[in-house]
């Protein structure tokens, strides 16, 4: 893998639970609005937008069927400490932590506090 992948959930999706209503990720649209706002820095990253159900077949496959939450930075290489590890993959699913690391790795800006 070359590049980091980014899982995110599709937006516009419905829950059967739900019927007639569209929603968007709650932990997923502060990563969309950052991609939007730079998209040149969005191009160095694998992003992959998949459908609200389970299960994520695509999700699965690079990390493993207990990791399908989203969103989840999958990481190419040069690991942080803090990164899980599944499948031969390492990645993080933490919001908060997936946006320090875009920072970190791909040069988008940090969050003000």
């Amino acid at each position: 893998m070359s590049r980091d992948i980014l899982f995110l959930i599709a937006p516009g999706f419905s829950a059967p639970q739900h019927p007639g209503i569209t929603f968007v990720c709650p932990s997923c649209k502060s990563i969309e609005g950052l991609l939007l706002a730079f998209p040149a820095l969005a191009a160095a990253i694998d992003i992959r937008r998949v459908p609200f159900a389970r299960p994520r077949f695509e999700v699965i496959a690079a990390v493993d069927e207990d990791h399908q939450a989203l969103p989840v930075l999958v990481l190419s290489g040069d690991p942080p400490p803090d990164a899980e590890h599944a499948n031969g993959q390492d990645f993080v699913n933490k919001t908060s932590r997936i946006l320090e690391l875009l920072a970190e790795r791909h040069g988008f800006p940090r969050l003000h506090s």
